[in-house]
C-alpha cells in the first residue's frame, strides 16, 4: 500500500515543525546539532504526556517523569528551513531531513564537507501507520542497505551485527535461556546504532515507546517494496529520536547521555560478588553463609561482597519479599556482621510482586498499591515465579512510600548494604490491566519498563535517605533505557555451556553499545549441570575483566559455583581471583569515566577502531577502556588462540611477554589453561593494584602504573582517578588525578607523572613498570633509570 495522504507544513515554531494531512499530525523537533526528533501522536487514550527515559545528562527524573515536550534540557540549536518541489528541508550545520509531503516519508543527510551526503531514509511505499492504514499500533519502516551493520538493541543474544535477524522487545524471565538464540530476554532497550561501511558514518534510533515491540532488521523481504526494515510496537505513540555519529562512539554517548548519567557506585561493587541460589534455601542458611565467609578465608580468595538470594525470605518453598526466615537465618544483624567483619558488603534479594497468601497481602489490597485488573478495583493477578501473585505499582506513591520504608526497616536497618531488584520483568500478560499513572489510570502495557525503573528509583532513594553519606549500589536484572542511572546490571540466568561465554560477552558488548555499561554474567552459568573444571577456569578468565563479577548458580545437580568447587584446581582459580584485585583500579578509573564523560568501559574493537574494517568481523576479542585488549579463550581444549590487533600508530604490547607489534595485523598464539592474551596499546598507562592480594589485605590499596611506551616520536597523556571510593565527598572535589606524560623518540622514552587534586590516596607512593624489552633511555621527572622500574614518592 501507497499511503494516498499529502501532507502540509502547517505551523512553525522555536525548533519545532508540524505536519498535518487530515487528522494526522507529525511534529519534527531541532534538538541539537546531531539530534532531530520525529513525534507523530497515535491516539489519545494510548498517549503518555511524560518521558522517564529522555534526561539529557541528568542523573534522576521525577517519579511521575519529565514533561515529553520539555525541551529545555537541549541546546536548541538554530536552523534553516527550505520549502520546494513538495518537500521540506530542515538543517543544522551538521544533519539534514528531507521531508517529502506526498505520503510523508523523511530522507537524512549528514554534513560531508561543502556537500549533503545521505545516510538513511524511510521507505517510500508507506513508512508510517497514518490513519491505521497499516492495522493496530505503532509502524515505522525505514529503507535498508544490505552492507550496513546493525548493533544495539540492548540485551540480545547471537552475533553482534544484528542485520537479517528479527527481534521482540519484551520482558519476560527467561530462566536458563540460549545465549546464542534465545529472545526476547530481560530488557526493554528499542535503540539502535547503523554503521554504513560504503559512507563510514553511523548513526542511532532511539524509540521513546515502552511498549512490546518488534524490530525486524531484514529477515522480512517483500518484492514489492525493495529492502527495508521496521520497528512496531503495539501501543503508544510514535516518538523517535535520530542521532548522527559520525563516528559510533559519538552515537553511543550522545545517547547515553540523552537518557542520563551512569550511576558511580562504590569500589566494592567491582569485587568479586558471591552468590548461589542454594545456601539460602538450605535450612541452616546462616551456617552456610558463614561457611561461605570462612572459606573465602581458608582458600584465600578475595571477596567484596555476597548476594543473598530469596531464600532468606522463604515460608515453607515459597519467597515473599521483605520477610526473614528466622528459623533459617535467626539473626540477621549478626549474619551481616559476620560479613562485614570480613570486609564484605551484603545485597539483599527482593522482588516486586507479594504471592496472593503474602502476609501482606491483604492490606496491600485494601490499600490499592497493586497493579489493577481491567475493573480498576481488584488486583491483577499473574503467575509470579512459583505461585500467583500481583505486582507493585510503582506509578502510585503510597507504593512507593510503603516500599521505601519496608527495604530501610527490613533490610538496611539490619545491616543489609545493597538491594537486588530481582523477577522485574513485570510479566503482566493481560493487555488490559491498569496502572494508577499517579492518578490517571493507563495501561499498564504502555509502561511495564517503567514500573521496574520506578522500583529501582525507590529502592535506591531508600539507600539515599538511609545512608546519605555512602555511595548507594543497586542490581537490577530488568529494565530499560535509563536504568543505567540507578544500577548495575547481568544478563540474567545463563545456561551452563561452552557457547554461553561467548554469546554472553556479545550480549554485554551489545548492551555497552545501548548505553548500558556497568554489566557483567553470571560466571560459570545459573542454571545446568555443574561447570566442568576447564569451562570454569575459562568463565572466570573472562568474567574478571567485566565491571560486574559475579559467580552465581543454581545447578540442577545441587551443586555450588564456587572458587573451591574443584579442589585440585584452587591454585589456578585463586590466581585469577587475585588478578581481577589486580585491575581494580582501571576499572574504577573507567567507571568514573562511564560516570563523568558518558564513556562505555567495555566495547568490541570497532568502538575505538572503525577506520579499520577488519575490526567490524565477528570476533571473540574485547577492549575494557581504549588501551587493553582482552582475548580470551572461548574453546574446549583450545591450544592456540588468533587475535586480531587493531590498526593504529603506536601498535600493541603483548602483556606476557613485552613484545611489541605493530597494529594491523593477526597475530596465532599458543595458549594453555593458565593463558588469556592481554594487549596493551602503544602510548597507555594503565593502573593496577600494586603488592601481594590475600583475603586478609585486599583492602590495602597499593598502587602500580603499567607503562607502555610509543615507538615512534611522539606524545601521550593519560590520567587515572583516585577517590575514596566509598562517600559521595567526590561531588564536593574530593578526589585527585595521576596525570603521566610520555614523550618518546627513537632513543629516550621522557615520563612525567604528578598527583593533582584534593584528596590524597592511602598509599604514599607509585611503582612505574616499564615493558622488559624497553632498549631506549627511560627518563621518570627527570631521573635516569638504570632498571625498568621505578618508585615514584607521591610526597616528593
Amino acid at each position: 500500500m501507497i499511503s494516498t495522504l499529502t501532507f502540509c507544513l502547517t505551523e512553525q515554531k522555536p525548533n519545532v515543525l508540524t505536519f498535518q494531512a487530515e487528522d494526522n499530525i507529525v511534529q519534527l523537533y531541532i534538538l541539537e546539532e546531531r539530534i532531530f526528533r520525529v513525534y507523530n501522536r497515535m491516539e489519545s487514550a494510548h498517549s503518555l504526556g511524560q518521558t522517564w527515559t529522555i534526561a539529557p545528562g541528568m542523573e534522576d527524573v521525577p517519579f511521575a517523569g519529565r514533561d515529553r515536550f520539555d525541551l529545555s534540557p537541549f541546546s536548541l540549536p538554530s536552523y534553516d528551513v527550505k520549502e520546494e518541489e513538495g518537500t521540506v528541508q530542515v538543517w543544522t550545520n551538521s544533519l539534514k531531513a528531507v521531508i517529502h509531503m506526498d505520503g510523508f516519508c523523511i530522507d537524512w543527510y549528514e554534513k560531508d564537507h561543502d556537500s549533503w551526503r545521505k545516510i538513511a531514509g524511510d521507505r517510500k511505499t508507506q513508512s508510517y501507520n497514518f490513519s491505521k492504514q497499516l492495522g493496530e499500533g505503532v509502524s515505522h519502516y525505514m529503507e535498508r542497505d544490505a552492507r550496513d551493520h546493525y548493533y544495539g538493541l540492548g540485551e540480545k543474544g547471537g552475533r553482534m551485527d544484528r542485520h537479517h535477524k528479527r527481534y521482540q522487545m519484551r520482558t519476560i524471565d527467561a530462566m536458563g535461556y540460549d545465549a546464542q538464540h534465545t529472545d526476547p530476554l530481560y530488557k526493554h532497550i528499542p535503540f539502535y546504532l547503523v554503521h554504513s561501511p560504503v559512507t563510514e558514518s553511523s548513526y542511532g534510533i532511539y524509540y521513546d515507546n515502552y511498549s512490546d515491540s518488534t524490530f525486524d532488521m531484514g529477515a522480512e523481504l517483500d518484492n514489492y517494496h525493495g529492502l527495508y526494515r521496521y520497528y512496531h510496537a503495539k501501543n503508544g505513540d510514535l516518538d523517535y529520536y535520530f542521532i548522527l555519529g559520525p563516528e559510533i562512539k559519538d552515537v553511543v554517548e550522545t545517547y547515553t547521555w540523552m537518557t542520563g548519567r551512569t550511576i558511580f557506585p562504590p569500589k566494592w561493587s567491582l569485587g568479586y560478588s558471591g552468590s548461589t541460589m542454594t545456601y539460602t534455601d538450605e535450612p541452616d542458611a546462616q551456617d552456610q553463609l558463614k561457611k561461605f565467609v570462612e572459606a573465602c578465608k581458608a582458600y584465600d580468595i578475595p571477596c567484596d561482597s555476597f548476594q543473598l538470594s530469596s531464600g532468606y525470605t522463604s515460608i515453607g518453598d515459597k519467597r515473599y519479599v521483605f520477610h526473614w526466615n528466622k528459623s533459617k537465618i535467626p539473626d540477621p544483624q549478626g549474619m551481616n556482621d559476620h560479613f562485614h567483619d570480613h570486609g564484605i558488603q551484603v545485597c539483599a534479594n527482593i522482588k516486586p510482586a507479594l504471592l496472593v497468601d503474602h502476609p501482606e497481602y491483604e492490606k496491600l489490597k485494601d490499600q490499592q498499591l497493586f497493579i489493577k485488573d481491567y475493573t480498576g478495583i481488584n488486583p491483577e493477578v499473574s503467575q509470579f515465579w512459583d505461585e500467583l501473585g500481583s505486582y507493585l505499582d510503582f506509578t502510585n506513591e503510597a507504593t512507593v512510600h510503603w516500599w521505601k520504608d519496608r527495604v530501610k526497616e527490613t533490610l538496611l536497618a539490619y545491616g543489609i548494604d545493597s538491594t537486588w531488584n530481582d523477577n522485574n520483568e513485570y510479566e503482566i500478560w493481560d493487555e488490559r490491566a491498569l496502572a494508577d499513572g499517579f492518578g490517571k489510570q493507563v495501561p499498564v502495557s504502555l509502561l511495564k519498563p517503567i514500573q521496574t525503573l520506578l522500583m529501582m528509583k525507590a529502592s535506591y532513594e531508600a539507600q539515599r535517605e538511609y545512608a546519605p553519606e555512602r555511595r548507594p549500589y543497586l542490581i537490577s536484572r530488568s529494565g530499560g533505557p535509563g536504568m543505567h542511572r540507578y544500577v548495575q546490571t547481568w544478563s540474567g540466568d545463563n545456561y551452563t555451556d561452552w557457547k554461553t561465554i561467548r554469546y554472553n560477552q556479545k550480549m554485554g558488548l551489545s548492551l555497552s553499545l545501548s548505553g548500558i555499561y556497568n554489566f557483567g554474567h553470571d560466571v560459570g552459568g545459573f542454571a545446568g549441570k555443574a561447570p566442568e573444571p576447564e569451562l570454569f577456569i575459562r568463565w572466570i578468565q573472562n568474567g574478571i575483566f567485566h565491571p560486574r563479577f559475579t559467580i552465581h548458580s543454581w545447578n540442577d545437580d545441587k551443586t555450588v559455583n564456587v572458587p573451591w568447587m574443584y579442589e585440585e584446581h584452587v591454585e589456578e582459580i585463586r590466581y585469577w581471583m587475585k588478578e581481577r584485585v589486580k585491575w581494580l583500579p582501571y576499572l574504577y578509573h573507567l567507571l568514573y569515566q562511564a560516570h563523568a564523560e558518558h564513556q562505555p568501559m567495555l566495547t568490541p574493537t570497532f568502538y575505538h577502531f572503525e577506520k579499520d574494517p577488519h575490526t567490524f568481523e565477528e570476533s571473540d576479542d574485547f577492549l575494557v577502556g581504549k588501551d587493553l585488549l582482552v582475548a580470551n579463550v572461548m574453546e574446549k581444549g583450545q591450544k592456540e588462540r588468533t587475535v586480531y590487533l587493531p590498526e593504529n600508530k603506536d601498535g600493541w604490547y603483548d602483556i606476557a611477554s613485552h613484545i611489541w607489534h605493530a597494529g594491523g595485523q593477526s597475530l596465532t598464539l599458543p595458549v594453555s589453561i593458565h593463558t588469556v592474551p592481554l594487549f596493551a596499546q602503544g602510548g597507555s598507562v594503565l593502573p593496577i593494584r600494586d603488592g601481594a592480594v590475600t583475603f586478609a589485605t585486599k583492602d590495602k590499596d597499593e598502587r602500580g602504573l603499567l607503562i607502555f611506551p610509543s615507538k615512534e616520536t611522539g606524545e601521550s597523556r593519560r590520567k587515572v582517578y583516585e577517590d575514596d571510593g566509598e562517600t559521595m565527598e567526590y561531588e564536593q572535589g574530593n578526589c585527585s588525578w595521576i596525570k603521566a606524560v610520555m614523550k618518546t623518540t627513537p632513543d629516550v622514552v621522557q615520563v612525567h607523572v604528578e598527583l593533582e587534586g584534593k584528596y590524597r590516596p592511602p598509599y604514599e607512593s607509585v611503582n612505574l613498570y616499564f615493558p622488559e624489552t624497553e632498549e631506549r633511555t627511560i627518563e621518570v621527572n627527570g631521573e635516569r633509570l638504570t632498571e625498568h622500574t621505578y618508585q615514584w614518592n607521591l610526597n616528593k
